[in-house]
């Protein structure tokens, strides 16, 4: 996360956005306090600071020496509230307002000390500092006052320059500055260190419990997208047996193919109209046709609530699709990653989100898990001011569709459905979000022009229609599954978990070793190091037919095997 600068105005919302940023980086957070709380009505502001602050957290009172509250904070989040308190204070007590004279000295000391702050913050796991935007306003007539604010600039600018990323917070939104074309390099104190100028150096206080985060909660692995925008079908080759994409094999059925012909041979001249396929699936689901939004597919839908409900703090829950995550990343979203104990089967626990993620998406059931979480675990998510939104890609997958909420009309809800997996169209990219009206137009506001195309929105309306044709393929595939369980239990050396889809997470010792071994004998299976919370030793096997699930269990019995007898 390396260290980053939010400026704004009094009562922006700068420092909720650094809390949030604080609480999404998985750390354990130190809050490093500047203020002083002598002023009452200063002191009701740090007392809704506080209250607002996970109790796990640790803070520390800044004192006079900035630094030492910075030092040894490797693999901790260290949080800065504020900049300006901390001059200020610095000012005062060097006698500075009432002693014109000795501004230069408190100067020079506070810009020396403000160089190690800046030091310290580039050492630390990560760190999030808070100044104040002053110097938009009229110009103080008091020496003091005017030197507080070309220190307070002075210091922001140094901060700037060694920050990874800063952002100016405006009456609640937080936007992005980009860097300045060449770094002013600023100069270094003339005098000596004074410690007299700013008062005793004293070490940090550390007044709160020990900062432990919540277990659930874990740093993102990687800064940047490409591991959250991996995806099965890259390992699959010509020729392989594809256990690795998990979409239904046999491509699309007559009726739909004959859905797709029609569609093609009389509405391609024409720009898309969604209105039939929204008709179609609002009376599939039991909703209105403002319910429904007809999106590029599921992963289009996700993508577009960054920029649709504009969260502050959002919690995806773990492992499941990436790209959710991914959307929220590229918009400048912190995210929390809330983690599926697999020991309690990564099943769905509501409490481990924290409650200040306005938004939460969690897939169910869940890829590449296959977990299937119950409605009622479902609705324990929702809270005031927050949104839930429940990826089901998979739901047509089981049977009469337990645990779906997409028939309940709940006003902070939002479902996210595909076809694409069950009626193997992938390319075809056919998906669409259920949602309560208002935020459905909000989804809308948001989605580029004929999104869904013609061929698209004639699978939708035909798929809307043909509900028994996805039952029965919801039977085939929980059959194709139970087949591969069974096959799997047996084997010695592999663990793998209950699934309710067409898929089963396995672990072995060696996991790269058995995709590769698979992989020689043309198997395509899909590592799961990619998903949150998994690693190299995960691997995701798609179920096909008893005779393919026979070849690959096969194959895997052999490789375990052999690998036994090698270390045995």
């Amino acid at each position: 996360m390396a260290l980053t600068l939010i400026i704004g105005g009094t009562r922006s919302g700068k420092s909720a956005r650094a809390e949030c940023l604080a609480l999404a980086s998985g750390l354990p957070v130190r809050y490093v306090a500047t203020a002083d709380g002598g002023d009452p009505a200063m002191a009701a502001r740090i007392e809704s600071h506080v209250a607002r602050r996970p109790d796990s957290w640790t803070t520390v009172d800044a004192g006079t020496a900035l630094s030492a509250a910075l030092e040894d904070a490797a693999g901790t989040c260290v949080l800065l509230d504020a900049l300006g308190p901390w001059i200020a204070t610095a000012l005062h007590r060097a006698g500075a307002f009432e002693d014109a004279m000795r501004l230069p000295g408190v100067r020079d000391a506070v810009l020396l000390e403000v160089e190690l702050a800046v030091d310290a913050a580039t050492r630390a796991g990560a760190a999030i500092v808070v100044a104040e935007q002053a110097g938009a306003g009229l110009l103080p007539p008091d020496a003091a006052s005017r030197a507080w604010l070309d220190l307070l600039g002075e210091a922001t600018q140094r901060f700037a320059a060694a920050a990874a990323r800063v952002e100016l917070v405006v009456a609640g939104r937080a936007l992005a500055l980009g860097a300045a074309g060449a770094a002013a390099v600023m100069p270094r104190p003339a005098a000596a260190r004074s410690p007299a100028a700013i008062g005793p150096v004293v070490g940090p206080a550390v007044v709160g419990p020990a900062a432990v985060g919540p277990a659930a909660i874990r740093p993102p692995a990687a800064s940047d997208l490409a591991g959250l925008r991996r995806h099965g079908d890259r390992d699959v080759r010509p020729g392989d047996a594809d256990h690795a994409v998990n979409v239904v094999a046999g491509g699309p059925p007559a009726w739909l193919r004959e859905a797709l012909r029609q569609a093609l041979a009389g509405d391609i001249t024409s720009y898309p109209d969604d209105r039939d396929a929204t008709t179609a699936l609002a009376a599939l689901h039991g909703r209105d046709q403002d319910e429904i939004v007809a999106t590029n597919g599921a992963a289009e839908a996700l993508w577009l609530l960054p920029a649709a409900l504009r969260p502050r703090l959002a919690a995806c829950v773990h492992p499941a699709f990436t790209e959710s995550e991914a959307a929220l990343r590229a918009h400048g979203v912190p995210v929390v990653r809330v983690l599926h104990d697999p020991e309690r089967g990564f099943a769905l626990n509501p409490t481990a989100v924290p409650d200040a993620a306005d938004l939460v998406i969690v897939g169910n059931p869940a890829s590449p898990s296959g977990t299937l979480d119950p409605a009622h675990a479902i609705r324990a998510l929702r809270r005031p001011g927050r949104v839930v939104v429940v990826d089901e890609a998979f739901m047509d997958l089981v049977p009469g569709e337990a645990g779906s909420l997409v028939r309940e009309r709940l006003d902070d809800v939002i479902v996210v459905r595909s076809i694409t997996k069950a009626l193997a169209i992938p390319g075809l990219r056919a998906g669409y979000a259920v949602a309560p009206a208002a935020l459905a137009e909000r989804l809308r506001a948001v989605r580029p022009p004929w999104s869904a195309n013609t061929l698209a929105l004639a699978a939708l309306a035909a798929t809307a229609r043909h509900p028994d044709a996805l039952a029965e393929i919801a039977e085939r595939v929980t059959a194709e599954r139970d087949d591969l369980a069974a096959r799997l239990a047996p084997l010695s050396g592999l663990r793998s978990w209950s699934s309710a889809t067409n898929f089963v997470l396995v672990e072995v010792a060696d996991g790269p070793a058995l995709v590769a071994a698979l992989r020689a004998c043309d198997i395509a299976v899909r590592p799961a190091a990619s998903f949150p919370g998994l690693g190299a030793n995960h691997i995701r096997l798609t179920a096909r037919d008893p005779e393919r699930n026979a070849r690959l269990v096969a194959a895997i019995e052999h490789v375990l095997a052999a690998a036994a007898n090698a270390y045995g």
